[in-house]
């Protein structure tokens, strides 16, 4: 049946490779032993792929050959027949294959994708899905989990409901894990001194950095090593010393029987320097501390490009 499939279009790629700046009604001419819906089906998968271009006419369409290779029509031939179904393809050169075999880390992102994607629909498989998701999201990987169903069809009929929430189930498992062995790393992490604090938080509080719309609060508790307990919010919105009230402050820390506390807030504007009302929040926190027993170890400042340290800075 592929056969058939096969010779079928290839006598029609034959009778049409040397016409030029031919109309439909052309390329039917020529074949007439085919069926003419067959022949317009065929001349707009060929206009999708690249492989013929539509020029502008006033009186018709016209259609005109792009610089191709004979292997070029080999390749369209086999796509359109086989539809780069896995099933196709050597058994050992399969994601899932390639997978077990040499592990998660050795395929391509396009293969992992495929593997989400799980199953193709009719002209296209999981394989060539995963391609054009992969091309689509080269430059910028780190939007993929944000993409909505909707985005992701417009890219690949393959997209589906079952195929959509598979890769997205599987990017969340992935974050949830990453973000366990994160943590385990962490916690082994000593704040020895202010470059310790500001690589701390650059790292910890790093979509903060990049992606904060406005200034949020946090407070990093320290226990008697100066080793990370926890991570608080205190406030959101404009840092200003008559707002951060020291009881809001130091209640998670003496939660969590903090010896010492790191104060962190970001700068959406992607500048880290420190404006008198950081500079005035940290001397009235530091005082605060001092009284109660738990040190201000230091006040990082993080923003798109870099960390900034007040204490570093004599406060």
């Amino acid at each position: 049946m592929n056969e058939d499939r096969k010779q079928k279009l290839r006598s029609m790629l034959d009778a049409i490779r040397d016409l030029n700046d031919f109309s439909p009604r052309d390329a039917k001419l020529v074949c007439r032993d085919l069926a003419p819906a067959y022949v317009t089906i065929t001349l707009k998968k060929l206009v999708r792929v690249g492989l013929l271009n539509s020029i502008s006419s006033q009186k018709q369409e016209l259609l005109r050959w792009s610089s191709i290779e004979a292997s070029d029509l080999d390749q369209f031939i086999e796509r359109q027949v086989y539809g780069d179904q896995v099933k196709q393809t050597p058994e050992q050169d399969r994601p899932r294959e390639l997978l077990i075999r040499d592990g998660a880390a050795k395929l391509t992102t396009a293969q992992l994708i495929a593997i989400l994607i799980r199953v193709g629909v009719t002209g296209e498989s999981a394989v060539q899905a995963g391609r054009k998701l992969a091309n689509r999201f080269s430059e910028r990987l780190a939007d993929f989990p944000d993409a909505s169903l909707a985005e992701l069809r417009t890219m690949s009929p393959a997209i589906r409901k079952d195929s959509y929430s598979q890769i997205m189930a599987g990017i969340e498992l992935g974050r949830r894990i990453a973000l366990i062995k994160e943590e385990q790393v962490l916690s082994q992490i000593r704040i020895k001194g202010c470059d310790d604090a500001v690589r701390y938080c650059m790292k910890v509080f790093s979509r903060l950095a990049i992606d904060g719309k406005q200034e949020q609060f946090h407070i990093v508790t320290l226990d008697t090593q100066h080793g990370p307990i926890a991570n608080h919010l205190i406030t959101v919105g404009t840092l200003d010393a008559s707002l951060v009230h020291p009881r809001e402050v130091f209640r998670p820390a003496i939660r969590d029987a903090a010896s010492a506390i790191l104060l962190v807030h970001n700068h959406p504007s992607g500048d880290p320097t420190p404006s008198s009302e950081d500079r005035a929040v940290t001397r009235k926190l530091k005082e605060v501390g001092e009284l109660i027993g738990i040190r201000v170890l230091d006040h990082i400042i993080v923003a798109r490009e870099r960390g900034r340290s007040i204490m570093s800075e004599g406060g």
